[in-house]
C-alpha cells in the first residue's frame, strides 16, 4: 500500500521574554548578550570588579532589559546576582548541564548568546533560591557545618599524636573529645607525665578502671608528637570558639524569621546531639514554622535546622509535594525509550537537605514507630541504599505537608502500620484468589 505524503506543520516558538539577556559567568570577566536590536554592540565583556558590575547593570537598563539568565558557575555568580536583583531585574540561575551548546561551538561569546536565545523563548527554568533572610541563615549554617568538620579533623590529629607516642587512650575510652579524654589530653599538654595522675581524671561514667587507663598511658613522650598534640588541641579550642559565635548568629537569624507564637508541646524525650547548638533550637524552629518538625521520628533539631536553613519555611515555590521531592532528588527518575522503562534511579544530588534527610532515614532502623516499620519493610524488599532513599522521601513528604497545612505529626505506632500492611496483603490475596476461581477461608489466628 503506497504511503501518502502528509503535510506536516510545525508551530514556531513564541517570544516569551523579549527583554531578556544572557550572561556567561567567569572568574575574571563576564560576557553579556542582549537582543541585537537593542545596541550596536549586543555582546560585551565586563570585568568582575564591582565598578564594572555596576556598569553592566547600567548598560542592561539602557537596553531595556528586564530579565537575565546566567549559569550558576561556582560562587562567581553571587555578586552579580545580588547586584542585579537589588536593581530590580528578574534573575534566574540555570544548570550548566541544561544549556549545553552545539558540540564544537564552545566560546564565551556563543555561550552568552545561546543563553539569551533560550531565555527569550522561555526554554529555561530557574534554580530555587530562597529569600534573602533564609540565604543568610543558610550561609551561617553551612559555615557551622564546615567548622564541625574541621573540629573533627583536629580530634583525629590528637588521636594520631597519641598513637605515635603509644598512648592507647582510644582503646579504653570511646571518645577522646569527651570529658575524660579532654581532661587527660589537656593535662598531658600542661606537662603531666605520671600515668596514675592522668588516670585520676577518669569520669564516673567511664567503664574502664583507673588501672586500665593508667596502663594505656605508658608511652614514649617524644617532643615532636607532643608538639603536634598541642597544636591539634589549639585548633580544637579555636573551632569551639568559632562554633559558639556561629550559634549566636544562627539564633539571631532564627529570631528574625519568627512569625508564630507559643512553644512546642512536650514530645518524646530524645538524647541531645553533642554537635547541636547550645540554645533551644526546637523552640526557635517552632516559632519560625508554626509546627514542630522534631515530632517526626528520626528528625532531630539538627536535621530540622538543616532543612529549614536550606529551603526555608515557605513552600509556595513548590507547586506540589512532588515538585519538592523532585528538587530534593528523592523521587524515582524517568528513563523510558521505545515504551520500555530503562531505569527509575533517582538522580544524584549534593543537596544538603537531602543528605540530612537520608541520615535521619537511616536512624529509623531501630525505631518502634510507623516510620521505623516502613523503613524495615523497605529493607526487606530492596537494598539498603534504596530503602534509605524511600524513607527519606516519606520524611520529605511529611515535612511538606506540615509546613503547607500547619498540621502536627502524630505517630500511629508500629502496630498500626503492621495492621494496615496485613489488611492490604489480605485484600490483594482475596482479589487474586477470586480471579483464579478460589475463595480464601480464614484460619485460626496465629499466636
Amino acid at each position: 500500500m503506497p504511503v501518502r505524503n502528509r503535510k506536516v506543520t510545525m508551530s514556531g516558538l513564541s517570544l516569551t521574554h523579549p527583554d531578556a539577556a544572557g550572561v556567561d559567568i567567569g572568574s575574571a570577566s563576564h560576557w553579556v548578550a542582549v537582543p541585537p536590536d537593542r545596541d550596536d554592540e549586543p555582546v560585551r565583556e565586563f570585568a568582575s570588579f564591582t565598578a564594572d558590575l555596576i556598569a553592566l547593570a547600567d548598560w542592561l537598563q539602557r537596553c531595556g532589559i528586564r530579565t537575565v539568565a546566567m549559569e550558576s558557575t561556582g560562587v562567581y555568580w553571587v555578586a552579580l546576582y545580588e547586584l542585579l536583583d537589588s536593581r530590580g531585574f528578574e534573575v534566574i540561575l540555570v544548570n550548566a548541564r541544561h544549556v549545553k551548546n552545539v558540540s564544537g561551538r564552545k566560546s564565551d561569546v556563543l555561550d552568552c548568546q545561546w543563553l539569551q536565545q533560550l531565555h527569550s523563548f522561555g526554554l529555561l527554568s530557574g534554580a530555587f533560591r530562597p529569600a534573602d533572610a533564609v540565604c543568610e541563615l543558610r550561609s551561617i549554617t553551612r559555615q557551622r557545618a564546615m567548622l564541625l568538620r574541621n573540629q573533627a579533623r583536629s580530634v583525629q590529629h590528637m588521636q594520631k599524636a597519641l598513637t605515635q607516642m603509644n598512648l592507647q587512650l582510644a582503646n579504653v575510652i570511646s571518645d577522646v573529645a569527651g570529658v575524660t579524654g579532654q581532661a587527660i589530653v589537656r593535662a598531658i599538654v600542661a606537662g603531666e607525665r605520671d600515668p596514675h595522675a592522668l588516670a585520676s581524671y577518669r569520669d564516673c561514667r567511664i567503664k574502664a578502671s583507673e588501672d586500665d587507663i593508667a596502663k594505656s598511658l605508658l608511652g614514649n613522650w617524644r617532643g615532636e608528637h607532643l608538639f603536634a598534640l598541642k597544636q591539634a588541641l589549639a585548633v580544637f579550642d579555636f573551632c569551639g570558639t568559632q562554633l559558639a559565635e556561629c550559634d549566636g548568629e544562627i539564633e539571631q537569624r532564627l529570631t528574625a524569621l519568627q512569625k508564630h507564637q507559643g512553644s512546642p508541646a512536650k514530645g518524646k524525650k530524645r538524647s541531645k546531639s553533642k554537635n547541636a547548638p547550645k540554645f533551644d533550637v526546637r523552640d526557635h524552629l517552632f516559632k519560625v514554622c508554626g509546627v514542630d518538625l522534631t515530632r517526626i521520628d528520626g528528625i532531630d533539631v539538627t536535621t530540622a535546622m538543616t532543612v529549614i536553613s536550606e529551603v526555608g519555611p515557605d513552600m509556595s515555590r513548590f507547586k506540589t509535594v512532588k515538585h519538592f521531592t523532585s528538587w530534593l532528588g528523592l523521587c524515582p527518575g524517568t528513563k523510558i525509550s521505545g515504551g520500555k522503562v530503562l531505569g527509575s534511579r533517582s538522580k544524584r544530588t549534593a543537596n544538603r537537605a537531602t543528605q540530612a534527610l537520608k541520615l535521619a532515614a537511616a536512624a529509623l532502623r531501630s525505631s518502634r514507630s510507623a516510620l521505623g516499620a516502613f523503613y524495615r519493610r523497605m529493607c526487606a524488599r530492596m537494598d539498603k541504599a534504596k530503602a534509605v532513599t524511600a524513607a527519606a522521601h516519606k520524611l520529605a513528604r511529611l515535612i511538606y505537608v506540615m509546613l503547607t497545612r500547619g498540621e502536627e505529626y502524630t505517630d500511629q505506632g508500629q502496630q498500626y502500620y503492621e495492621e494496615r500492611y496485613r489488611e492490604r496483603v489480605v485484600r490483594q490475596l482475596n482479589k487474586r484468589a477470586r480471579q483464579l476461581g478460589f475463595e480464601l477461608v480464614p484460619g485460626p489466628h496465629p499466636a
